[in-house]
């Protein structure tokens, strides 16, 4: 089967490129740097041409509010009808839990909007939400620092590591579409203080984590359902000290 990885060499993308082509499967890793643009459009028509499904993981290099929305609405504007135009039969796209349910969030509501044209544009699709990386338990840290604190929310946390979504996102590209959404998560549930809390204690950052309900997740607030499946949800099998070992190069 031709499949086309739209930001294929990304995070998610590097990883999931060659568990399809040792599954036997001709895949395209496609992004702005070998000249496909979702964007601008450039180079779609020639790349899915005899494409059977395409994975959308393009990602904007900006997250300003409006930036971000324009990314992922011209993208999708221009994606489906080359998909179209060229017969693809699946569409899978990665979005994230609770997007529709935290709109203070402009990347949130960005993603919200991919997922509205990939359902209006016809093509049969599966989205995939996917809770928070383990790889940017970092940057999450570093958003939440005033000085030497840094300050989260308890709000049910329960993030999973790249290479449980990379294959996720390979399953699902070689199932039928759903015309639907499958959710995933990684195995452990916490509170997000603790989570990111344990993370700079493994990295031995010295930063003191603060419980604080106020506290915002870039621009919205935590609640109990915010960043967690509320229903059935497949969970990765990689645990946090698992990722970390894996993450540091330890066996």
């Amino acid at each position: 089967m031709r499949i086309v990885i739209i930001g294929g060499t990304g995070l998610i993308g590097s990883k999931t490129v060659p568990i399809l082509r040792q599954a036997g499967h001709d895949v395209i890793a496609a992004s702005p740097k070998n000249g496909v643009n979702t964007l601008t459009g450039e180079g779609l028509k020639e790349v899915l041409t005899d494409a059977q499904v395409v994975i959308d993981l393009a990602n904007s290099p900006s997250f300003e509010d409006n930036a971000v929305l324009k990314f992922f609405e011209s993208s999708g504007r221009n994606l489906h009808p080359a998909e179209a135009e060229a017969g693809v039969q699946h569409h899978v796209a990665l979005s994230i839990v609770g997007a529709d349910r935290t709109p203070e969030n402009g990347y949130f509501r960005a993603k919200v909007a991919q997922e509205k044209l990939i359902e209006a544009s016809g093509i049969p699709f599966t989205i995939i939400r996917s809770t928070q990386f383990y790889e940017f338990l970092g940057g999450i840290a570093d958003s939440g620092t005033e000085g030497n604190t840094v300050r989260l929310s308890p709000g049910p946390f329960q993030p999973i590591a790249s290479d449980d979504v990379a294959a996720f996102v390979a399953d699902v590209a070689l199932a039928a579409p759903r015309n639907g959404i499958v959710e995933i998560a990684g195995p452990e549930r916490a509170p997000f203080d603790e989570i990111v809390a344990r993370y700079l204690k493994a990295t031995g950052d010295k930063r003191e984590v603060v419980r604080d309900a106020q506290a915002r997740y870039f621009g919205g607030l935590v609640g109990e359902h915010s960043l967690v499946p509320l229903g059935e949800a497949r969970l990765g099998r990689i645990g946090f000290d698992e990722w970390f070992r894996r993450s540091q190069g330890k066996s």
